[in-house]
């Protein structure tokens, strides 16, 4: 009973250790995306594309005119000296509204482009944390293993000043403990690399601590493949950013439409008139209004202008196509990654296991003189080999299910 509760104990222990990681990669993805600068970059880019909408919905300036008569022109109430005009073009019916909305498409496009890069970078967050703890992993799992032939090296030089095995064990021992030696030195290099690789996504000091579990934590995808193709295919922000551009080349394409019919221009002109020489006016100014229009004659242009956009449509069209079938493609090879990584797990704890008890009765063996010292060496590879191919697998399992998620547009 005592052994059953210190185990029930053990594995909730574990859980919240489990949780308390989980919670600790949340809180650099906060990090990551209130500090990268290349997620500043997109979101500055969308502020940017939002002072757009209000100079799409403005009227043309104003145009102001001044006229002064050198000599000055004599009518029947008098002499014109000055003249003052006024006028306001006036797109066609419509137009400001469709240009308002080629805007509001473009906004949203440029929005998905931030939402996609914030994506990639959490994506890339997660996918650095998890190689950060398969590689500490496997300094740990080659500093102890060093350990343990260093034991084996003391009791093969008894063996050997006993005259019970031959020298060769020892320089056997020597070698390895050499290879594994270097083989620390580039993981821990390879440390370095990646904790100011992860350091420099969050844009914190390169030398700040990282906190890594000490067991990863293999949970498994809450969702069927078809549920993630389903929301790939909805919500990639790829596949939205194509589909918001594809809305804004119909407004343009009625943009275009509307720009072949006439703009209206409404105005008025003020004359300023002196006393002529009978005095008969009274007064000292006329006011005129006035109305204009462009008249849009050469209509091959506006027609081009529709049809290039008729073209821009089509491209859109084929390029979300290929996007579909590349982001589908992708996905598959992602998905495998996950069923690969879930098996190897399973595959390499039997693994493990089975080495670890081979090693146990070798080293049984060889204390006794009744075994090969190659033997020994030769499973100890395997254990380490299935030590680091077991943390490798827990490592690829999340890093396939965060790129899933980043397809899925989460």
């Amino acid at each position: 009973m005592k052994k059953y509760k210190t185990m029930i104990g053990l594995f909730f222990l574990l859980i919240s250790s489990l949780a308390l990681a989980q919670k600790d990669l949340n809180q650099y993805l906060e990090v990551a995306g209130q500090n990268n600068p290349e997620l500043k970059v997109k979101f500055n880019e969308y502020m940017a594309s939002l002072e757009v909408l209000p100079q799409v919905k403005s009227l043309p300036d104003p145009q102001l005119a001044f006229g002064y008569f050198i000599q000055p022109i004599e009518t029947r109430m008098g002499p014109q000296k000055l003249k003052f005009a006024a006028s306001q073009m006036f797109p066609w019916f419509g137009t400001f509204k469709a240009k308002e909305n080629v805007a509001i498409q473009a906004i949203k496009a440029k929005y998905e482009l931030f939402e996609e890069t914030k994506s990639t970078l959490f994506n890339s967050v997660k996918t650095t944390y998890f190689n950060l703890y398969f590689n500490k992993k496997a300094i740990e799992i080659t500093l102890k293993n060093i350990e343990i032939l260093t034991i084996f090296k003391r009791l093969a030089i008894i063996k050997v000043e006993a005259g019970l095995v031959s020298p060769v064990d020892e320089y056997r021992i020597e070698m390895e403990i050499n290879d594994l030696e270097n083989q620390l030195a580039l993981l821990k290099d390879k440390q370095n690399v990646l904790e100011i690789t992860f350091n420099n996504l969050l844009n914190v000091n390169k030398n700040s601590l990282i906190k890594t579990p000490d067991n990863l934590w293999i949970d498994d995808i809450q969702f069927t493949k078809q549920e993630a193709l389903d929301s790939i295919n909805q919500f990639n922000h790829q596949l939205l950013e194509i589909e918001f551009q594809q809305q804004a080349l119909q407004y343009k394409k009625e943009v275009a439409r509307l720009k072949g019919n006439p703009d209206f221009k409404i105005g008025i002109e003020y004359v300023v008139i002196g006393k002529g020489p009978n005095d008969l006016a009274g007064t000292d100014s006329f006011v005129f209004p006035t109305i204009g229009l462009t008249i849009p004659i050469y209509r091959n242009k506006y027609k081009a202008m529709v049809q290039e956009v008729v073209y821009l449509e089509l491209a859109k069209t084929n390029e979300k196509m290929n996007k579909v079938n590349i982001l589908e493609t992708i996905f598959e090879n992602g998905w495998k990654d996950y069923l690969d990584g879930d098996r190897r797990i399973s595959l390499y704890h039997k693994q493990f296991a089975l080495a670890q008890n081979s090693l146990t009765l070798l080293e049984t063996d060889y204390s006794t003189g009744n075994k090969d010292f190659e033997e020994i060496l030769r499973m100890d590879r395997k254990l380490i080999n299935y030590s680091l191919k077991l943390e490798k697998a827990k490592s690829d399992k999340q890093a396939a299910i965060a790129f899933i998620i980043y397809l899925m547009g989460k």
